[in-house]
């Protein structure tokens, strides 16, 4: 009697084994099958590049975490798109991991301890490159990478740099979007005109499509952080000479600088939206003016039908008016370590309400109205998104400012150093040594309660990133768009004098819509927005890299 039972409980526990295989198996299939063609069951990238998106996808498969892959990405990107970021700029991560916590770190860059004194005189009051070592802030990009990578990571250091070391060193062709940039007449009179041409010339001309794209100081630096960990950037040989270089070009940086740079390591700002959380970094980030639009326009209730027939051409006004009211708020954007005014209210939905109250459905106002004041814009920037198997995930933005930052390269490290004090200009009446200059950065997280449902989302092009992330996301949360259409729609942009411009291809009808609405509009030659998101639902991961940029998702 004792071996029957025992028998058949060795029986049962088969048959339990076997049914919970099976089980899981079906599940697994199931989930395969019912996941639309394009998309992803495990882990996805979104970078700027398919190179890019593909490093981080393979650090990933070797097991490295979500902070892993967009390291390993942005270091690629530096390479592949030089005008945007690179080892001489700064960065924010928004980081969730398995359990949901959410966490900012940013590294953006600071004023140096030496900063001329009258530097806000020289702001140029119309869009244009701002040039030279005045405007270099201490760049804080490697520290970022470095307490991301200590607090998260989980391949060996120098496993995520050897990638970029390679491409440095090699080279690899001219990317489409780069190519594209040095033909325009003013970029390429740029590069010929500064130091950038020791990198990105050939006998004093632009490089140009089809031809190798090399960095072979910069492999060497890239090299030595490999070995020795990011602070051989600040500290050593790689710091003297990144100094020496910036001082030659009559720059103020100095060791003591780079040495006293610190990461900033905050908790996010966390904004009810609809269903949703959504997890952006606070200031002097762009998270709060995010919040501040997306929380006007929630208030209207929004579904698939507001983008239909007139409630289209009423949404549309709607939003540029919300972009107006935003631009009266941008000066509120300071450094909290610096400076002590309170404007919590900004992701406040109370607020959100009697602003929404102030908009008039058929009419617009003078600037005067929306407390703006007329001020300068800016483009640049890149963004990754990452998804991990696990649920964790990183969104992150970096930067080095304008297009090729100050257009001042170290021909001793192959580094092209940011101009990231150009961002005071118009927002800001002085500096203080250490502080961080506003930004419209505003690398952001959104998930449901349960976490079912995850969107990873970022933006790049300076102050076009609110409007290129806020219309992104309201088509794809409330207008019913898939991520790729939500992000390849057409946008527009409210400047800083609350001018009014449409990315080409905009319905015509609705422009002199909003123009009888008596809105100014104007003509932009270019449209620098791009946002690059991950998004999982019910198991299934859907990734999207903008076109814009040429850019192509990678997952598994």
């Amino acid at each position: 009697m004792p071996k029957s039972r025992s028998r058949l409980a060795c029986i049962s526990g088969i048959f339990v084994v076997c049914t919970v295989a099976v089980v899981c198996l079906f599940i697994a299939v199931f989930t395969t099958w019912r996941c639309s063609i394009g998309q992803f069951h495990h882990f996805a990238v979104a970078a700027d590049s398919q190179m890019c998106s593909d490093i981080g996808r393979d650090i990933l498969q070797q097991g490295g975490s979500a902070v892993d892959a967009a390291i390993a990405a942005l270091l690629c990107t530096s390479l592949v798109n030089p005008q945007s970021m690179g080892l001489g700029g700064g960065a924010i991560f928004t980081i969730m991991d398995k359990s949901g916590t959410v966490t900012v770190i940013s590294s953006r860059e600071t004023v140096p301890m030496r900063f001329k004194q009258d530097l806000l005189k020289k702001c140029p009051t119309n869009l244009t490159f701002i040039t030279g070592a005045d405007w270099i802030g201490v760049p804080g990009e490697l520290r970022s990478y470095a307490k991301a990578h200590h607090l998260y990571g989980k391949l060996p250091w120098a496993k995520l740099v050897e990638p970029s070391v390679n491409l440095a060193r090699e080279g690899f062709p001219m990317p489409a979007y780069l190519g594209r940039l040095l033909e325009n007449d003013n970029i390429k009179e740029l590069v010929e005109k500064t130091s950038l041409c020791q990198v990105l010339c050939r006998n004093n001309t632009v490089l140009r499509p089809g031809d190798k794209l090399r960095y072979p100081r910069l492999a060497e630096t890239l090299e030595t952080i490999a070995k020795d960990g990011a602070e051989a950037f600040y500290t050593g040989k790689i710091a003297n000479d990144l100094v020496r270089d910036v001082q030659d070009a009559g720059g103020s940086l100095t060791l003591e600088d780079l040495k006293s740079f610190k990461v900033r390591v905050t908790k996010a700002l966390t904004v009810p939206l609809g269903d949703y959380k959504m997890h952006v970094p606070p200031l002097p980030a762009g998270g709060a003016l995010l919040s501040f639009i997306l929380n006007i326009m929630q208030g209207f209730n929004l579904t698939p039908a507001s983008v239909i027939g007139d409630q289209k051409t009423l949404t549309l006004h709607r939003y540029i008016e919300a972009a107006k009211f935003a631009n009266g708020q941008r000066r509120k954007i300071k450094d909290p370590f610096v400076h002590s005014e309170n404007v919590a209210y900004l992701s406040k939905m109370s607020f959100a309400d009697r602003v929404r109250a102030m908009i008039n459905s058929s009419s617009t106002h003078t600037a005067s109205y929306y407390n703006v004041t007329p001020g300068s814009d800016r483009f640049g920037t890149t963004h990754v998104s990452v998804l991990a198997a696990d649920g964790s995930a990183v969104s992150v933005t970096s930067t080095i400012n304008h297009m090729f930052g100050a257009a001042v390269y170290s021909h001793r490290t192959g580094i092209i150093m940011n101009n990231e004090l150009a961002d005071f200009c118009g927002r800001a009446d002085s500096l203080s040594a250490g502080e961080q200059p506003p930004s419209s950065m505003a690398p952001a997280i959104l998930h449901t309660e349960d976490r079912e449902k995850t969107l990873v989302i970022g933006g790049s092009g300076g102050s076009m990133i609110t409007t290129a992330m806020a219309l992104s996301i309201l088509n794809h949360l409330w207008f019913g768009m898939s991520l790729e259409d939500a992000i390849k729609s057409r946008v527009v942009f409210v400047d800083s004098k609350n001018s009014v411009m449409f990315e080409e291809g905009f319905d015509q009808v609705l422009i002199k819509a909003m123009e009888a609405r008596g809105h100014t509009v104007q003509r932009r030659g270019y449209f620098f927005n791009v946002v690059n998101a991950v998004m999982k639902e019910h198991g299934c991961i859907s990734a999207y890299s903008d076109i814009r940029k040429n850019g192509r998702s990678a997952g598994y």
